[in-house]
């Protein structure tokens, strides 16, 4: 695979916070995973704030992009193909979303992903219920993969909590009562699946991750074949971004970011409000096209 030299690495990190012609997102969500708004209404929201290249990452699945791409079309914007794997690395969650996917390739193993969603919820549904708390998902659409948050919905819906907060502290965060674990799926496992169907594989959020330090883990993972770092992330400080910065410049490692967003009222940052330079986008298609055809170049 390409390598990324010093000198273009630096000359993205200069780009960023230029001005108002910034218009990358490179992580968000919609309603086929924990996201609430449609795909259509995601690039509609997108637009309307500027964003000219978006992706969209829903965990487990890629059932919304196609929806978006043709959205897409209306529009002054790009829609990149992506999705956001679960894994596990040492017993945690650990998150890689995957840019450039092909789809069809990757169609049954994110159909088995799917499945192991629903068990998942299957399985947090039943705790709930012996603790007492007996609910119901709503009905999800074909392709959707259930996640905590619809858990968490459900619960606000029924009056058992107050707030999606007190939902995840109560219930369903790591840990708590009705928590369940991902499916056996290694980190390493994603990034081979994702690297076999054309995908370019990056760690989402590392400073969210609660298996290790960054700079432990990120080696192991290089050694895995994982290609990108998602640096710029609403729940990464300043201080974070620019360890991370560094890291990408050892490891020759591409930089991505977005808001995460999933939706309007979730407390979270709004769209295109990272300051996220287009010159990012370059590095990112070229190495997805370097995974589906190393022959050239």
């Amino acid at each position: 695979m390409p390598r990324l030299n010093r000198a273009t690495l630096e000359k993205q990190q200069r780009t960023f916070g230029v001005g108002p012609y910034i218009m990358l997102e490179l992580h968000c969500h919609s309603q086929y995973s924990d996201g609430t708004l449609t795909p259509t209404q995601l690039v509609q929201t997108a637009a309307a704030a500027g964003v000219k290249v978006l992706a969209l990452t829903d965990h487990d699945t890629m059932s919304g992009c196609l929806e978006a791409a043709e959205t897409a079309q209306g529009y002054d914007l790009t829609l990149v193909p992506g999705v956001e794997l679960s894994t596990v690395y040492r017993g945690r969650s650990m998150h890689i979303l995957g840019f450039y996917p092909d789809g069809d390739r990757l169609e049954a193993p994110l159909r088995e992903r799917l499945q192991g969603r629903k068990q998942r919820a299957q399985q947090m549904l039943d705790k709930l219920h012996r603790l007492g708390y007996a609910l119901e998902l709503p009905q999800l659409g074909e392709g959707v993969a259930p996640s905590r948050p619809h858990l968490a919905r459900a619960l606000l819906a029924a009056g058992y909590v107050n707030s999606w907060e007190e939902a995840f502290d109560r219930f369903l965060g790591e840990g708590k009562p009705a928590y369940v674990g991902y499916a056996k799926f290694s980190a390493e496992d994603g990034i081979a699946l994702l690297r076999s169907c054309g995908a370019v594989p990056v760690w989402a959020h590392p400073y969210l991750f609660a298996g290790g330090p960054v700079e432990e883990v990120l080696p192991h993972l290089v050694e895995a074949g994982l290609m990108g770092v998602e640096v710029y992330h609403p729940h990464h400080r300043r201080s974070q971004q620019e360890r991370l910065q560094q890291l990408c410049q050892q490891y020759s490692l591409l930089i991505t970011g977005g808001t995460d967003y999933h939706g309007p009222g979730l407390g979270a940052k709004a769209l295109n409000s990272f300051a996220l330079p287009m010159s990012l986008l370059a590095p990112l298609k070229a190495a997805a096209a370097h995974l589906k055809f190393p022959e050239v170049g």
